[in-house]
């Protein structure tokens, strides 16, 4: 014992070091938006599963052009019958026909220039008009059908530009997704214009998880607009569950070997006093964690525990209760006999 009291002496007091609360893991108070001091969001840099939404400004085909199906030619004829005007817009057809309409008819025009389709409708034309007038220009590309609207970026960070191939646009910005979009398509057209813009930005996304006390945590996956906070992502879910606590906070992730950043909410505050201290605007890759209520968890824990037993019990007395009026109406049975047999 003494040998005990000695080394205790000599060793001193020691006491256990304390884990780091969270706020430790805070940046500088300065640094970290909230709801009356947000940040502008780095320029936006485009990622799979990002939509684009493309629009030809300006496709003018290089010479010589060979039309193909489904493209747009602009037509007009002087000299034709007057009840039969050829005047407008005709689409070449699946087997590069345009049809003239009645008592015209159609005229091949597939691979074929537009000067050379000029010159084969006027000689079509002639068969049933003395001198008609023939004038055709290209109004629009089928290729640029194919361009225009939604394009997905694909895994490999490309789009797809129809029968003009595909162009990466992976890590560029709008600006630069539109200049590496016009060099891929100059090499099929004459000074190509189009405009782009994000039309989904899905890459960028910020989570919620909220654990569900015993019952599985729920994980939601929403998109980063650059506006929300805090307040803005628990309404998403629709506010908190009958499971939560008010034990929220945001998981920063940081640079890889560095510890995330940990920034508490006071859900009180927010929700009761307007304080905008805590009410943080979200970024994206944020995690706003929702912990369970301690309580509801052992309730649902006690009750994993007792549910078996309750079953047991539920099944032993089925069983005493079957073998109960099994037994009763066999003895009530042989009663019955005896009393006959007197």
């Amino acid at each position: 014992m003494g040998l005990l009291v000695m080394l205790a002496g000599s060793g001193g007091c020691h006491v256990a070091p304390r884990a780091r609360p969270m706020v430790d893991h805070l940046p500088p108070v300065v640094a970290i938006p909230r709801e009356l001091d947000k940040m502008v969001l780095p320029t936006y840099r485009i990622e799979p599963p990002d939509i684009l939404v493309i629009d030809v400004i300006n496709a003018v085909p290089k010479s010589p052009y060979h039309l193909r199906p489904l493209d747009t030619l602009s037509l007009q004829v002087l000299g034709t019958l007057p009840d039969a005007p050829i005047d407008g817009i005709y689409i070449l057809g699946p087997g590069g026909m345009v049809n003239l309409g009645a008592p015209y008819g159609r005229v091949k025009a597939n691979g074929m220039t537009v000067e050379q389709a000029q010159d084969a409708i006027a000689v079509h034309l002639k068969k049933q008009l003395k001198e008609p007038e023939v004038s055709v220009s290209l109004a629009d590309l089928a290729a640029t059908q194919q361009i225009t609207g939604e394009n997905l970026v694909a895994p490999d960070g490309t789009i797809t530009l129809g029968s003009y191939g595909s162009v990466s646009v992976v890590g560029q910005t709008i600006a630069e997704a539109k200049k590496s979009v016009e060099k891929h398509l100059s090499q099929f057209l004459e000074d190509p214009e189009v405009s782009l813009n994000v039309f989904a930005y899905n890459s960028k996304v910020y989570y919620i998880i909220t654990q569900g006390a015993g019952l599985g945590d729920g994980v939601y996956r929403f998109p980063v607009t650059g506006n929300e906070t805090v307040l803005d992502a628990i309404a998403q879910i629709n506010g908190l569950s009958e499971v939560s606590s008010k034990r929220i906070w945001i998981a920063r992730p940081s640079p890889s070997g560095q510890q995330a950043q940990i920034l508490p909410v006071n859900w009180l505050a927010i929700t009761e006093q307007a304080s905008t201290s805590s009410n943080y605007q979200i970024l994206p890759g944020d995690r706003l964690f929702i912990a369970e209520d301690k309580l509801v968890a052992f309730d649902t824990s006690l009750a994993k525990f007792t549910a078996p037993l309750e079953r047991i019990f539920g099944f032993v007395l089925l069983g005493t209760g079957a073998a109960t009026r099994v037994s009763g109406n066999v003895l009530r049975g042989g009663g019955d006999q005896r009393n006959r047999g007197l």
